[in-house]
């Protein structure tokens, strides 16, 4: 009965009415399917960004069960949301001189700089049952997942309930200077950002959960015209968070992934089975790997293949 109701909410508009029950709702629900899991591995820039690619593409062309994965950055790099402009906003010298590679993700949103967290990824269609057609209700569900676990560690986190505020001038290029609504705060600062794009009737939306953050060289990674760096770096100290400052004893990327498993399970009571890329989504990724995501005609200038 759960579901009827639920779509029909979705269907006539009034899903804003219900977005703060779905939670609830969901884990009044029977396990009712099986989800893929790619287990975490670390990779570099280009790889991560060619792999979510490939799965949201290819979930685009035919049926497919939702796939979420969680992975790490090696080497450490800088991710430019899909309109950002490079040259203005990322400190590209800094980042050859430190082996810090710069991609441009196939989401919207600003720049991130990935080096001690765990990133998840999830892709699924529009229509699934699970999830409410908007934006905002994605976000939703999805951070109550994250939430969940985040509990479970003993990390007292809020979902923001309010729309993204304006951020500091010198932090308005980095992703987490101000929350959106339903990312995460662990007391008033942001300890997790997402992004999200649709195609084809799928979406992939994904996220950085940090582990330990380093002010000192995000504020270097990033350009602020008019800003000191010892201005940014307070700036960011007031604005982020980290799972280290919150937890008793330090906590592995595959703890913490064994975590977030069991928030996602738990919260969408479903089963997540590992598996791994099909030949069509190796292929896909290999492409895109050669024709974009390992060009600066794409990570910087933001043109795509053609």
């Amino acid at each position: 009965m759960l579901l009827p109701v639920i779509r029909f909410y979705i269907t006539t508009g009034r899903h804003k009415k219900i977005l703060f029950l779905l939670p609830f709702v969901l884990s009044l629900m029977p396990i009712m399917e099986t989800w893929r899991y790619l287990p975490f591995a670390e990779s570099g820039a280009f790889e991560n960004m060619a792999t979510d690619e490939a799965l949201l593409r290819h979930a685009g062309t035919a049926p497919a069960i939702p796939t979420l994965r969680f992975f790490g950055w090696d080497p450490p790099a800088v991710s430019l949301g899909y309109f950002q402009d490079a040259m203005k906003e990322v400190n590209l010298s800094y980042c050859r001189e430190h082996g810090i590679d710069v991609v441009r993700r196939p989401t919207g949103g600003k720049a991130v700089f990935h080096d001690c967290e765990v990133t998840y990824s999830l892709v699924a269609g529009e229509n699934h049952p699970l999830f409410p057609r908007g934006i905002l209700g994605t976000y939703q569900v999805i951070s109550s997942a994250i939430l969940k676990a985040l509990s479970k560690l003993g990390v007292e986190a809020e979902m923001t309930a309010d729309g993204r505020s304006r951020a500091p001038d010198g932090l308005a290029a980095f992703c987490f200077s101000v929350p959106s609504r339903y990312e995460l705060l662990v007391e008033g600062r942001k300890i997790c950002g997402s992004a999200q794009t649709r195609s084809r009737g799928v979406f992939l939306q994904h996220g950085s959960i940090l582990v330990d953050f380093d002010p000192v060289r995000t504020a270097a990674v990033l350009l602020s015209p008019g800003e000191s760096v010892e201005q940014k770096i307070r700036e960011m100290e007031r604005a982020v968070t980290s799972l280290r400052g919150h937890l008793k004893e330090k906590i592995s990327p595959l703890g913490l992934t064994r975590v977030l498993l069991e928030g996602f399970e738990e919260v969408f009571h479903v089963r997540i089975m590992p598996g791994e890329l099909t030949p069509e989504e190796r292929t896909m990724k290999e492409r895109l790997l050669r024709e974009k995501y390992t060009l600066e005609k794409w990570n910087i200038e933001g043109q795509g293949p053609g």
